[in-house]
């Protein structure tokens, strides 16, 4: 068989905006197969199933998340400088016109009912940005104390990803951080 004469990375990236605006169980084939170019023989040669795809796309959707979080975090002044901009980051997304919720989290509400085996990916997936977080901040505290922060950072991304769906809500997002998350060091 033929090998396949595509950028599975750019086929990846589509298949994210698919599911990612639709959600795994309302994105057909038809869809798949419309968004990424590919033909059905071809997805399936490649990824086995849409099931595959989705799983490849949530894990490179992942990694560019870590890699997003690594980057802003190392370009700050400090840790917790990071971490607000973060948050202003995501702030921002909120406020675009076609504002889309976190696809990790998404998935995990999506899903959450089935407790599949994607349910469970996109978990982990998550669970590793919280270790991410983590793994910053016990370099400027001791384990417990980073472990909970870390916790209550993901609590509020989760909180404020869904929240964002609501008209005009970057202010209030932005104060219920500021009052959640006191011991970062918001600007003024």
């Amino acid at each position: 068989m033929a090998r396949a004469q595509f950028d599975r990375n750019e086929v990846l990236d589509k298949a994210i905006a698919l599911f990612w605006q639709h959600g795994y169980s309302a994105s057909s084939m038809q869809q798949v197969v419309k968004a990424t170019g590919l033909q059905p023989g071809s997805i399936y040669l490649a990824f086995g199933n849409k099931e595959g795809l989705f799983r490849e796309a949530l894990e490179r959707y992942s990694q560019k998340s870590l890699a997003r979080i690594r980057e802003t975090i190392d370009g700050a002044p400090s840790i917790g400088a990071g971490i607000c901009r973060i948050f202003e980051n995501n702030i921002e997304a909120s406020l675009e016109q076609n504002y889309c919720s976190c696809f990790l989290v998404k998935t995990q509400l999506e899903l959450a009912a089935e407790n599949n085996d994607l349910h469970e990916l996109a978990a982990k997936q998550l669970q590793g940005i919280e270790a991410l977080f983590q793994s910053y901040l016990e370099q400027e505290s001791d384990a417990e104390l980073g472990r909970q922060r870390a916790i209550s950072i993901m609590l509020h991304i989760f909180g404020m990803r869904v929240y964002g769906y609501q008209r005009d809500s970057a202010e209030r997002i932005l104060q219920g951080l500021r009052a959640g998350l006191p011991w970062l060091p918001w600007g003024p």
